[in-house]
Order: C-alpha cells, then sequence, then structure tokens
C-alpha cells in the first residue's frame, strides 16, 4: 500500500463529509491543494500517511469541519459598493425622522452637488409605515441627489434634484420593468419602481474608480471568507453601471488574491443580446474567455433574467392579488411570446439560464419558457434554473422536477419578512408555503439556499437555521410542513450548490481527490439544538488547502 502524500494534515476533529453516505471522520490529509486521504480516527495511521517536516498539521481540538459553502445567489459587487453607502435599515433607524436625520448629516459632510447614496430602508418597517417623499428628501437637501434604495433591490426613493438629474419631469411615462410613484394628485412622489426605472438614476450617479472597488471587494470578500464560504456566485452582473468595469473588478481581485473564493458570475441577459457586450458569444466562449482572464478563478454561470420584482414592493407577479391591496397582483416583466423566444436563443447557444421569479405567476411563466426552449431543442443536463420561488406552488415544483429546472431558494425571507407576508402581503395560507423546500425534496429537485446578500446579511448557517426551523422575527413557526432537516440543509449549501454548479467533480463533499475548500465550525449542527444553528461561529476557512480566514485564538498548528 502506497503511503498519502501531504502537505497538510487536520486531526481531532468531527468531519461531517455530506457524501453521498453522509460519512463522519476524524482527520484528513490534503495535498497540492486537493484531498488525498481521509480517516474515521482522530490521528492518520502513520503507516499510511507521509507526514515531513514541511507538512502542515493543525489539531482541531474537537471543531467541526464540513466543506465550504456554496452560496449560489448574492450580489457581492452591490454588497461592497454599499460599504460606503448611508445606512437606511430598520433598525438602526425607527421612522423617517431618523432616516432624514441621517442624511442631513451626510449632506452636511459632502459637497453640494455630490451625490448621496443610502441603501436598505424598509416602508413596511418604518413607525410611519409608508413610504418616504421627494419633498421630505428636498426638506433636508436640496442641494445634493439623493437616491435611497429599498431593502428589497426592487424600488427605491429620490428628492427633486435627483430626479432632475436623471431627466425625468412629470410627463414621464412608466414601462413593463419598470414605474414611477406618484401621489393622489397624479405627481410624481419619489419612489421609483424595478429596475429600467432605477438605472435612470444609477446611471447618473459616479462610477467609483476601480481601485477604489478592489478595496471595497476586499472588505466584502473577507466579510464572506468570515462564514466559510469558498464558493461564490454573483447573481446580477451588468445589471447597472459599468458592466465590463465590474467584470474587469471580478478578475483583478481573483488574480491578486483579494477575493481567494472561486466564482461564478450571471451574466444579465441584456449583455448576451444582439447588441450587447457580449451578443456574439456562445457560453462556451464566454466561459473560456471568463477563465483565462481569471487562471480558472471566475466561470460562467449563467444568462440571467428577471420575470418580476419583489413581494414587499407589491411587484411580484402573483396569480391571486395581495392580500393587502386586491387591485394588484404585480406584472410580468416580458411578453411570453418574446420571453420564450430570448429563451430559446439563450438556450441554443448553449447558456444556462437563471430566471428571478418570486410570484407564482411569474414561477408559471418561467417554467413554460423553458418547456418551449427545450421542446425545440431537447437538452438533458441543462440545469436551468429559477430564482428565489417564493411562492411556488406544489404543482410548480412537480413541473420544475419533470423539466430538470433547479431552484435557488430565498429561504431566509421566512425570517426577515414572514409575518408582514402573512399580514400585509400574501395573506396566512401563501405565507405559510413561501420557499417550499419540502415539496423541493419531494419531487426530488435540485435545489440550494442563498441569501441574497445583501438584501439579508451573508450567512450561510443562517440559511440553513431558517430552512430547519422557519421560525420568524417574532418567534412564530411559519409553515412548520415545509421544515427540512439539517443535513438537507446542510447540504443544500455544500454538496447541490456544487451540482448547481456542474462542478460536484471537484467541490460540495469532503472526498478523495476533490479540492480542500473547508469551513471549520466550533460545533457540530447536526448535533446542537436546531435554534442554535445560527448562533455557530466559524472558526476558519480553506480555499485549495489554503487558511484564507482563522478566527483569532483558535485554529491551532
Amino acid at each position: 500500500m502506497s503511503m498519502v502524500q501531504a502537505d497538510l494534515v487536520i486531526t481531532n476533529g468531527g468531519i461531517l463529509t455530506l457524501d453521498q453516505d453522509n460519512n463522519r471522520a476524524g482527520s484528513v490529509a490534503v495535498k497540492d491543494g486537493r484531498i488525498t486521504g481521509i480517516w474515521q480516527e482522530s490521528e492518520p495511521p502513520k503507516n499510511e500517511v507521509s507526514i515531513t517536516g514541511q507538512t502542515q498539521v493543525i489539531d482541531l481540538d474537537g471543531a467541526t469541519l464540513i466543506p465550504g459553502f456554496i452560496d449560489t445567489h448574492n450580489h457581492i459587487s452591490a454588497y461592497a459598493r454599499m460599504k460606503s453607502f448611508l445606512n437606511c435599515s430598520t433598525p438602526p433607524n425607527r421612522n423617517i425622522a431618523d432616516i432624514l436625520s441621517s442624511v442631513q448629516k451626510r449632506c452636511e459632510r459632502t459637497q453640494k452637488g455630490e451625490w448621496i447614496n443610502g441603501f436598505g430602508y424598509d416602508d413596511t418597517m418604518l413607525e410611519e409605515a409608508r413610504h418616504i417623499t421627494k419633498e421630505e428628501l428636498d426638506s433636508v437637501s436640496p442641494d445634493h441627489p439623493i437616491f435611497i434604495s429599498h431593502i428589497s433591490g426592487h424600488s427605491a426613493i429620490a428628492n427633486s434634484l435627483a430626479f432632475e438629474k436623471a431627466g425625468i419631469d412629470e410627463s414621464v411615462s412608466d414601462s413593463q420593468g419598470g414605474y414611477f410613484g406618484r401621489d393622489d394628485n397624479g405627481q410624481l412622489n419619489g419612489v421609483i419602481f424595478e429596475s429600467l426605472a432605477m438605472e435612470r438614476f444609477t446611471k447618473k450617479i459616479p462610477e467609483p474608480t476601480k481601485e477604489d472597488l478592489l478595496e471595497q471587494f476586499d472588505e466584502a470578500a473577507q466579510d464572506y471568507l468570515a462564514h466559510g464560504i469558498t464558493m461564490n456566485t454573483d447573481s446580477a452582473v451588468g445589471m447597472s453601471g459599468d458592466a465590463e468595469k465590474e467584470i474587469d473588478v471580478h478578475m483583478e481581485a481573483s488574480l491578486r488574491g483579494i477575493n481567494p473564493m472561486r466564482s461564478q458570475l450571471m451574466i444579465v441577459h441584456k449583455l448576451l443580446q444582439k447588441n450587447g457586450l457580449f451578443g456574439d458569444y456562445t457560453a462556451k466562449q464566454l466561459d473560456q474567455e471568463l477563465s483565462d482572464r481569471s487562471n480558472g478563478r471566475v466561470k460562467l454561470d449563467s444568462a440571467k433574467l428577471f420575470q418580476d420584482g419583489s413581494i414587499q414592493a407589491l411587484t411580484s407577479a402573483l396569480r391571486e392579488p395581495y392580500y393587502c391591496d386586491k387591485q394588484k397582483s404585480g406584472q410580468l416583466f416580458h411578453d411570453q411570446k418574446a420571453f420564450n423566444e430570448e429563451l430559446a436563443d439563450l438556450h441554443t447557444r448553449g447558456f444556462r439560464i437563471a430566471i428571478h421569479g418570486n410570484g407564482d405567476r411569474a414561477i408559471g411563466s418561467i417554467i413554460d419558457g423553458y418547456a418551449h426552449a427545450l421542446d425545440a431543442e431537447p437538452r438533458a443536463d441543462h440545469r436551468h434554473r429559477i430564482e428565489h420561488v417564493q411562492t411556488g406552488t406544489k404543482q410548480d415544483i412537480e413541473k420544475m422536477g419533470n423539466l430538470g429546472v433547479a431552484g435557488s431558494f430565498f429561504i431566509n425571507h421566512v425570517y426577515y419578512w414572514g409575518e408582514r407576508h402573512k399580514r400585509l402581503f400574501l395573506g396566512p395560507d401563501r405565507a405559510s408555503r413561501i420557499s417550499p423546500l419540502a415539496d423541493a425534496v419531494e419531487h426530488n429537485l435540485l435545489f440550494t439556499l442563498h441569501s441574497d446578500c445583501p438584501i439579508t446579511p451573508i450567512s450561510p448557517l443562517f440559511s440553513v437555521w431558517a430552512a430547519v426551523n422557519r421560525l420568524t422575527r417574532e418567534g412564530e413557526v411559519l409553515g412548520a410542513e415545509q421544515r427540512i432537516d439539517v443535513v438537507t440543509a446542510l447540504k443544500s449549501m455544500t454538496i447541490y450548490g456544487a451540482y448547481l454548479n456542474f462542478d460536484e467533480a471537484n467541490a460540495g463533499s469532503i472526498e478523495v481527490g476533490k479540492r480542500a475548500d473547508f469551513a471549520v465550525l466550533e460545533a457540530d449542527p447536526t448535533k446542537v439544538d436546531p435554534k442554535e444553528i445560527k448562533d455557530i461561529k466559524v472558526q476558519g476557512t480553506f480555499v485549495d488547502g489554503e487558511m484564507v480566514y482563522r478566527k483569532e485564538g483558535v485554529v491551532t498548528e
């Protein structure tokens, strides 16, 4: 028997391999970034592994080693940029006056004429339970254009100067992918809904330099690594701003080691259309270009589309009206015929497709679009995706499974918006079914969980906790029948994510031959009280066998 070669040996741990048989182990060896040996014993037998003076030996002292987390849908580029934005969230802000006070203070130390950017306000969490108006923003500064994005990412508020800078006056008309709020007199009130309307403002906001963006990206990547993430998907590259610069930042961050994680990019579909930046590319060509430019660290994930908006903004397309407003049921962003044609084109060019669908009417439309593309050109292992899948019915989930369409579920909604879905947006019956994970398990759906950061904080263990417990902010269990077990939840953020990324041969479980991408946890999520999972601390993160994050005072050599 030949000796296992190792430049890293990890001992004395509780190792959850999350392989097909859910094996557990006590020690593991790594050579050149790949796993070379796994043993049940806390230390590998001396006659089975070659340990030299150059071998690094790490004693976990009983901590738990699991595969590195894979977050399949978030917005790390946007999160990085928001590091410098004004925090308008609730908490800490309780009411409109709190936000206006913060805006005024930022204006006082900002040169007149420069933009004030804020994020995170939530009208339904404020004491007034309404949107801020442009007149209220004008009252704290008429001399700075102000743009504050909603926590959903699907609406915003702006002041009069921002409207002027964007070239928008009372004559503006609404479109299918974006519209403007108006007061009782039909005048613009400062609220902006959806991307086609919002981008008219964001395109006027000066772009940071590439070096500034890289510095911000460094901070963001460190936050992700501190939560055990080793592979990450930026899920709307090119949605607003300079797409080429955004992609360049991803390349530079990977090449310089600023971002040690492997990255997957969802490229917004407009860049793949005939006159877009990559209009004449096949998926294979674009993936190869991204890989070549990043030494294999950045890959193409998919073509990204949106077919509706946000439940919180009442812009998701539902089959039945909103609980709080029987006159609204949202709208589809694309007419079905044109939608089908675009999906068929992308499918034919080899792209995996990922489509945002929160409302059940949008989910149904997406399923129909995929069925149309697959009927015209069958492809067995396409792994097309639906993003969020908030209100998918049992029938929708079954159809997804039959077509081989995967789901990436925004499970954190249960905690952050569960009560308001029940009381305001969806009503008790539909709210109890949001993120129907048990249905996904029943119908053998390939699925993952995600944070949608910065919409909710980055934390895979929080998402696992939410899937297992389905607890709301107020401690209510929302839809107990849709809870899943801990191991399945962990797999949805590890090996299932690797499958979704076409990378199951290299990542997602601790098996000989796979990459040594690990997270070290202070406790075993399968052995603690399920309600404590979100509080487990990440002690260390490894990518390719290199420790890229270490919590101070833990993980010893």
